[in-house]
């Protein structure tokens, strides 16, 4: 069961999060919803869309609209794509796997992270676009070659290199709400934030339906998938750098995007190292706070790489608007993350649909009233942005 997300009353992204919020507990919720330390990057990340302005061109007749956009040699029906959100089984039952169905129905591409619940293999089979493969080193080089060959034999048709999480980054919502506790199962200790939990029936019938706690099937160590409460001190011994690219382009073979990019010196290594595509993104704030917001680094890192290769950008993307201000400033595309998290918090596979259809009617409005018929005629002319980015 899920909420109601096609009432008259869900008519953005924000009233599914609120509808996700009435119905997940508290640490769930807050999982999704939460930001690195005192959350400025957080809100700066949707803030900074405010700064630009569009420069629309009047008395255009623009019947229809063009919205496919064509990354690593790949077309999707739209401009935005499913980023990758670990955990996404806590949020729905087979979450990844929902998540990724609905992508495909709307002909964009899903990112399948490594901490899913769900086997890589399922969620592939669940859509008919391209999935890319978002990669941790969990469990160092072994675990995660057989990872990439699994990949690989499943039809991933990207891996995605994540580069800016050689630690977790400080949420304080996940510390006051008790979640190491919560997955400690000691009694003991969970007893005082279990409330949290009972006061959600529903999700909590639907979550212990499901297997209840999820451990990651794409991890797999000597004896078994990884664990939940594994994954802060695996991240640590697992550091992500320049070097590891060399050898998992050699094991993979194909496409590699690398993900976290903030600033040019590092698109420009990335470049040299011949990666196919970045994702200028800051982790959807969840990692270091006080980093600029991504869609103000994205002209530098597009200046950086001149046209070689593909640049994406996540962070923020609230709006088809958003959308279009990111293309304006040379993305071929974006990547969104809390926005579906959102609506598949709130009621599975229709609240991903709902979210993807909010965005996609918000992308056809805007370039309507902007007088541009395709995507791909998009460029900087098309906006105005502070004297200071420049």
């Amino acid at each position: 069961m899920g909420a109601n997300v096609s009432s008259p009353a869900v008519v953005n992204i924000s009233d599914l999060r609120l509808l996700a919020e009435k119905r997940l507990p508290r640490m769930v919720f807050d999982y999704i919803d939460s930001g690195a330390d005192r959350e400025q990057t957080l809100s700066q990340n949707c803030a900074a869309f405010n700064e630009i302005f569009f420069r629309p061109r009047c008395a255009v007749a623009t019947p229809t609209c063009n919205l496919t956009t064509s990354v690593l040699d790949q077309e999707f029906q739209l401009p935005f794509m499913l980023a990758p959100v670990g955990s996404s089984r806590l949020f729905y039952p087979k979450g990844e796997v929902v998540a990724a169905r609905e992508a495909g129905k709307a002909g964009t591409g899903y990112t399948l992270s490594t901490l899913s619940g769900c086997r890589l293999e399922d969620v592939k089979e669940a859509t008919n676009s391209p999935a890319w493969y978002q990669l941790y080193l969990l469990g160092g080089r072994d675990v995660a070659l057989k990872t990439i060959q699994r990949a690989k034999l499943a039809g991933f048709s990207a891996i995605v290199v994540t580069i800016d999480t050689p630690v977790s980054g400080l949420r304080e919502r996940d510390l006051r709400n008790g979640t190491k506790e919560l997955l400690s199962r000691n009694p003991i200790k969970m007893l005082p934030y279990l409330s949290q939990m009972v006061v959600k029936p529903c999700w909590m019938t639907q979550w212990l339906g499901d297997g209840g706690l999820m451990s990651f099937p794409n991890v797999e160590l000597e004896d078994g998938p990884m664990g939940y409460t594994e994954i802060g001190p695996a991240l640590e011994a697992s550091v992500v750098t320049w070097e590891n690219l060399k050898w998992i382009r050699e094991a993979w073979g194909g496409k590699i995007v690398v993900k976290g990019v903030h600033i040019g010196d590092d698109a420009r290594k990335a470049l040299a190292l011949g990666v196919d595509a970045i994702v200028v993104s800051n982790h959807g704030a969840r990692q270091l706070d006080s980093v600029a917001p991504t869609i103000r680094v994205l002209p530098e890192v597009v200046k950086a790489v001149n046209g070689k290769i593909d640049v994406l950008l996540d962070g923020g993307i609230r709006r088809g608007g958003d959308v279009i201000k990111a293309l304006c400033l040379g993305a071929k595309g974006v990547l969104i993350g809390r926005a579906y998290a959102y609506g598949l918090a709130a009621a599975g596979g229709p609240g991903v649909a709902r979210a993807i259809e909010i965005i996609k009617t918000d992308v056809l409005r805007t370039m309507k009233l902007l007088g541009c018929d395709s995507v791909k005629s998009l460029n900087n002319s098309f906006i105005t942005i502070p004297e200071s980015w420049k």
